[in-house]
């Protein structure tokens, strides 16, 4: 068993052993979210901005039904990535289970603002042991750093249903898939990310329809590694979902300008 561990330890990553080898900065880009049939449900728009090593994001769903999906996070690159704190705010019709949830890490703390059935407004703070691979808001950016040859990563995540709860990710890459860019042709690396739940839970919920549906992410590689799809739920229950890049942007035709009344004609002599 020990030489077993000591040959598949190597091969096994969380979060908190991601070296940062590119340090994220300014960053301000649109996604769109649609159906896997294509309609689209959502505008979406990411910003960073990092001071030293300290990095803050945000990225925002405008659905077309009012709906919002915000999310704000902090976090430290100093090495290695950890999270400081993550803002989650759903609410709309889009959402099952409309809620505002705070991770915050040096607190060890996870409070929850949400509605319950009967329409009361109701709050709920938790002590956590928030381990030090702790993802929320940071699966985009640990994917960007991941190696693909690494064949799994771990990394824990706090699920609110509204209790809070740590749950694990495995993410696995799967190789790398052709797709295009105005015609020129590109490889993204493809990654799987699965929810593993620990427990009698993890062991009854496939049986019972509950083991949450697996997310797939495509990353494009290179010196500047940059996400370009996923397609996975985007809260727990929910319909499984893609996220994508915007397409060129589309401006508004200037109005025509009004063209000067041609000069007068002097009269011949």
């Amino acid at each position: 068993l020990l030489v077993c561990l000591g040959v598949l330890a190597p091969t096994i990553l969380s979060a908190a052993l991601i070296t940062v080898r590119r340090p994220e900065g300014l960053q301000h880009g649109y996604l769109v979210l649609q159906t896997l049939e294509g309609e689209t449900l959502a505008a979406g728009e990411i910003t960073q901005v990092a001071r030293g090593d300290r990095v803050t994001a945000r990225l925002t769903f405008h659905f077309k039904d009012g709906s919002i999906n915000d999310e704000t996070t902090i976090f430290s690159q100093r090495g290695t990535y950890r999270l400081i704190s993550d803002r989650l705010v759903q609410k709309g019709p889009s959402f099952k289970q409309p809620m505002d949830v705070l991770v915050d890490v040096p607190k060890s703390q996870v409070t929850v603002r949400y509605t319950d059935k009967e329409g009361t407004k109701k709050v709920v703070t938790e002590k956590v042991d928030l381990q030090t691979d702790v993802a929320n808001g940071l699966m985009l950016t640990l994917l960007n750093d991941i190696q693909p040859t690494v064949p799994l990563t771990e990394v824990s995540m706090v699920a609110t249903t509204p209790k809070a709860r740590l749950i694990k990710l495995e993410i696995r890459p799967q190789g790398e898939d052709p797709f295009s860019v105005a015609g020129m042709p590109k490889k993204a690396t493809h990654y799987v990310v699965k929810v593993k739940i620990g427990g009698l839970a993890g062991v009854v919920a496939p049986l019972v329809g509950k083991q949450p549906p697996d997310t797939h992410v495509w990353i494009i590689g290179g010196e500047a590694p940059a996400f370009v799809k996923s397609e996975g739920p985007l809260f727990e229950g929910g319909p499984v979902w893609r996220i994508q890049l915007a397409n060129a942007p589309v401006f508004k035709a200037a109005p025509a300008q009004p063209q000067s009344p041609p000069a007068a004609q002097s009269q011949k002599k």
